[in-house]
């Protein structure tokens, strides 16, 4: 169970944060993909095979000859033959909330595991998500790199002639990596204790703020060293602005911000369809600037996510890609195919453990991101106040998968008491009071959303705004109800 604790209204703001920039207008939405485009490339490794025999006989060999009577006759082993079977490669396990991340050239593993519960459904079902932070260093680069060095047979083809200079248009995948991947910073968050988390962030404005995932720098919330590394090798120093553990949404500060930084342009998440085309950039397992490419899979997908003490939890209506997304690709951009950031990549569904004693979560084409109008409505929170400010209905529901006596797809029923006991689960006096809710009623629908749980009906409250006004359709001793209800606001975490 957990609660949406009131609080009050943000203060007025202290000063008014640099404004993005924004993604060309008029332009379309991205457009589909060619048909025959595959992003992905299949590695054929091939180990050396013995030569046939020169001369051998084209069928088996005669019975000998002279074999005396009564011996039994000769037969293979069992199992035999050639080629044999090829080795296995290790496999990738689940990820770490909080951030994890493969350890680095010999670097201890990672901290941090992540939540291993899942859950499925046909309808809207909550993804129990890995956060998709790395440990500090590059273990899976390593093995990568040596994999790919001691490849054998290789056949060395001279060409008559040079090839002239390659010319990619702006609209391909390579030309959107070119722009984009000079605003793209490495994450290193190292805490006092020399533990840490390594993590993508992108720029946010000229003044050198970068967006990033809570769970990037929340180690060096309390101290420590944080640096970003842009694509260029360059490393500055940072500091932390502002946190938003819900959201699961964080600002960071460059400490000497050099001159000429380019933020990307932020397009419109609501806008964006299933199918359009998705660039992810970041720096998974620590291979900084990585680029990868998928479409948009599905769209507001209930995903709660938290750190492996459930102390911290985040919920989301998130983007869902097939784009290659791995620990260490958290805060990250997803780009639409015109090269506007849409979403911030932040966590992934996990396929599970081992390989290389290693408990990272590997990509299975289910990644999440944090819609891009949510990230930068809290981005301007954060600049402005340092604190985050929630949309709430003054209502504590039950967070477990199902509620007490109802199906899985039952929605989101309000507890009988707060959290703790102790205190009413409904505010006095506030929006879920004025509408007329009582402990007990299930909720339904968000406006035209289904809700099956209370992360979903979270999540989807955390996509608006305090003051705007919803509708929610409720489910008391049987009989269906609707009622209108006016958000209202809670200062910071709790």
């Amino acid at each position: 169970m957990s609660t949406e604790n009131e609080g009050n209204a943000a203060p007025a703001a202290h000063s008014v944060p640099p404004v993005p920039d924004a993604a060309p207008e008029g332009t379309p939405a991205s457009p589909p993909r060619e048909a025959g485009y595959d992003p992905t490339v299949v590695a054929d490794k091939r180990g050396d095979v013995p030569p046939e025999p020169v001369g051998a006989p084209a069928g088996p060999p005669p019975p000998p000859t002279g074999t005396p009577a009564g011996s039994p006759p000769v037969t293979p082993a069992a199992g035999a033959g050639w080629p044999p079977p090829p080795p296995v490669y290790p496999s990738y396990g689940g990820g770490g909330a909080g951030g994890d991340g493969g350890p680095g050239w010999g670097a201890p593993e990672p901290v941090h595991h992540a939540p291993r519960r899942r859950t499925g459904g046909l309808v809207a079902a909550v993804i129990v998500g890995a956060l998709v932070a790395g440990g500090i260093g590059g273990g899976i680069g390593y093995w990568a790199a040596e994999s790919n060095d001691n490849g054998s047979g290789s056949t060395t083809v001279s060409a008559a002639q040079a090839p002239g200079d390659v010319k990619r248009d702006a609209s391909t995948v390579a030309g959107v990596a070119d722009r984009a991947l000079p605003s793209v910073v490495t994450i290193e968050a190292k805490s006092s204790d020399g533990s840490g988390d390594t993590g993508t962030g992108f720029i946010y404005d000229k003044q050198g703020h970068i967006l990033t995932n809570n769970h990037v720098v929340a180690s060096v919330a309390s101290g420590g060293d944080l640096s970003a590394t842009f694509s260029n090798g360059k490393k500055y120093a940072a500091e932390v602005v502002g946190r938003a553990e819900g959201y699961d949404v964080a600002v960071i500060k460059l400490k000497n911000a050099p001159a000429g930084l380019h933020p990307l342009a932020l397009g419109n998440s609501d806008q964006v369809a299933v199918g359009d085309s998705t660039i992810a950039i970041g720096a998974p397992f620590g291979l900084s600037n990585t680029v990868t490419t998928g479409i948009i899979s599905a769209k507001n997908r209930p995903v709660a996510s938290g750190d492996e003490t459930g102390s911290s939890n985040s919920y989301m209506s998130a983007l869902q890609t097939d784009a290659s997304i791995n620990p260490g690709n958290s805060g990250g951009p997803l780009l639409d195919s015109r090269g506007a950031v849409i979403g911030m990549n932040s966590a992934i569904q996990p396929s599970g453990s081992g390989g290389m004693g290693q408990s990272q979560a590997g990509s299975i084409g289910l990644g999440f991101a944090i819609p891009v109008n949510q990230a930068r409505t809290v981005a301007q929170q954060l600049i402005k106040t340092g604190t985050p400010v929630y949309p709430v209905i003054g209502a504590t529901v039950n967070l477990g998968e199902t509620a007490q006596g109802a199906g899985s797809d039952d929605g989101a029923t309000i507890a009988p008491e707060g959290v703790g006991g102790g205190s009413p689960s409904i505010t006095p006096n506030g929006p879920a009071a004025k509408a007329g809710l009582k402990p007990g009623d299930v909720i339904t629908k968000f406006n035209d959303t289904v809700i099956d749980s209370g992360p979903t009906l979270i999540g989807e409250i955390w996509t608006h705004k305090p003051g705007d006004k919803i509708t929610l359709t409720y489910k008391r001793d049987g009989k269906e109800s609707t009622t209108q209800v006016t958000l209202d606001a809670r200062k910071g975490d709790s």
